[in-house]
């Protein structure tokens, strides 16, 4: 029973990467034409959202979300989230309308089909290197210039599967909030973790949960002020992480 269980995971994750792949394929020309200029992300930007749902549905996950206040659709964001799966990715685009640009690791890049327009439209970075850390702070900067919202895993990694959330949140995404005085909107994702694990021979199609927050000001805030919105934010996304657990 537990090696059936296994060949049905494998092949069902299998599934998933196919489920990645085949509208890239399939919609390729018109990626390429919209990933070609920046003027085009927001028309990228639709088309990525409906390739996100196209993967959700397809493997079975089954996205509900709820929200504590609407989101402006002529505001920046900063976008932020805990970070549990791959499948954040996907579900990110699902729950935010509002244009926006991954700040995500390099590594991903590296997944066929997949990593090639990933490069092509996030903004990389490699944590082992100073000089990349600061391309990534340019970046993001010029394209909060044009009205684009960003969004930032801040835990800088996933956590294993027994923790809710790392310790610590990096700074980078409330540095850069703070420098363009644009609020911080937290979304919190409660089963990504339970349907699509970094563990192999894990996950199930089901109800995949997300809740965005209300957003989090920055107007009249300093960099003397990232470490306590830092911890603010962390602290919303816990509680509500932790809320869901006690009601299990």
């Amino acid at each position: 029973m537990l090696l059936m269980r296994k060949i049905l995971i494998l092949l069902w994750r299998i599934w998933f990467y196919i489920m990645m792949g085949i509208p890239i394929i399939i919609m390729f020309p018109i990626l390429l034409i919209l990933t070609s200029r920046e003027k085009w992300y927001p028309q990228f930007f639709v088309v990525a959202r409906f390739w996100a749902k196209i993967v959700l549905y397809g493997c079975g996950f089954v996205p509900k979300l709820t929200k504590e206040a609407q989101v402006d659709r002529t505001k920046s964001y900063m976008i932020i989230a805990n970070h549990t799966s791959m499948t954040d990715i996907m579900f990110m685009l699902y729950c935010v309308k509002n244009p926006f640009v991954f700040v995500g690791k390099k590594e991903l890049a590296k997944i066929p089909i997949f990593g090639f327009f990933y490069k092509r439209t996030c903004i990389l970075v490699d944590r082992n290197s100073q000089r990349s850390r600061k391309e990534v702070f340019d970046r993001a900067h010029a394209r909060l210039h044009d009205g684009t919202s960003i969004c930032i895993f801040p835990e800088g990694g996933v956590p294993d599967d027994q923790s809710l959330l790392l310790d610590n949140f990096k700074d980078g995404a409330f540095r850069l909030a703070i420098d363009h005085q644009i609020p911080i909107l937290p979304l919190t994702f409660f089963d990504n973790k339970k349907r699509f694990s970094y563990t192999f021979f894990s996950g199930s199609p089901g109800k995949m949960r997300g809740h965005i927050h209300k957003e989090i000001p920055t107007k009249g805030l300093t960099q003397a002020d990232k470490k306590e919105l830092n911890e603010k934010t962390r602290n919303i996304l816990l509680h509500a992480l932790e809320s869901d657990l006690k009601r299990e």
